[in-house]
């Protein structure tokens, strides 16, 4: 039930088991919105984006 272009990556969930944490790619923003209406009946979703540590350094490196 995920959207063509959302590339799945990993995932982590807490001991308790009540929270999991995926790691998804995509270069199109919008197909999260049509993933989360893929599951929203069965999750709560919270969106992150992040970079990579490789990514901040390279971004961060001129400003040091």
């Amino acid at each position: 039930m995920m959207p063509e272009g959302l590339e799945f990556i990993s995932s982590w969930i807490d001991l308790g088991f009540k929270i999991c944490w995926q790691v998804m790619q995509t270069e199109d923003f919008p197909l999260f919105d049509k993933w989360i209406a893929n599951w929203r009946d069965l999750v709560d979703f919270e969106i992150v984006p992040v970079r990579t540590s490789a990514e901040a350094v390279e971004i961060m490196s001129p400003k040091l």
